[in-house]
């Protein structure tokens, strides 16, 4: 007897088996978009680190914008608005929420942190609030 062609079980367990290495692509291109998005965090807090010391540097006293809010309100500030100099031509906002990240000041104006949530749980730079800010985040910069 000569076959030609394929059984319905050979391609039941054909297609079993793609089914099975698509979803392996699958769960592991959805770590590495989550860490492509904390690199763009961490890039966006570094640009508006930068913005924010030189608006501090441009001050009479030097001090930073006092608030606790987010970094949006800040915008006339940055972006520089009829009286000030533009610091920044757009605030960036995070890649996955579009919120915008948490900036907050002490009472002084001497010390900021820039807040961000990261999505990889085993990333290394995950850590807490630094000494005398409560804000929520799980990745902070700050000024130096």
């Amino acid at each position: 007897m000569n076959r030609k062609g394929f059984t319905l079980i050979e391609l039941l367990v054909v297609i079993a088996i793609i089914g099975i290495l698509a979803s392996m692509v699958l769960v592991a291109l959805s770590g590495a978009r989550a860490k492509a998005r904390d690199a763009t965090r961490k890039s966006d807090l570094r640009q508006i680190k930068t913005a924010l010391e030189v608006y501090y540097s441009d001050q009479n006293p030097n001090t930073y914008n006092v608030e606790e809010t987010a970094v949006a309100p800040s915008a006339a500030t940055l972006f520089g608005g009829a009286t000030a100099t533009p610091y920044m031509k757009t605030i960036p906002a995070d890649p996955a929420t579009g919120r915008t990240y948490l900036y907050v000041t002490d009472a002084t104006g001497q010390n900021y942190v820039l807040s961000a949530d990261l999505e990889n749980d085993n990333d290394g730079e995950r850590g807490d609030a630094p000494t005398g800010f409560t804000i929520a985040g799980d990745y902070f910069t700050q000024n130096d």
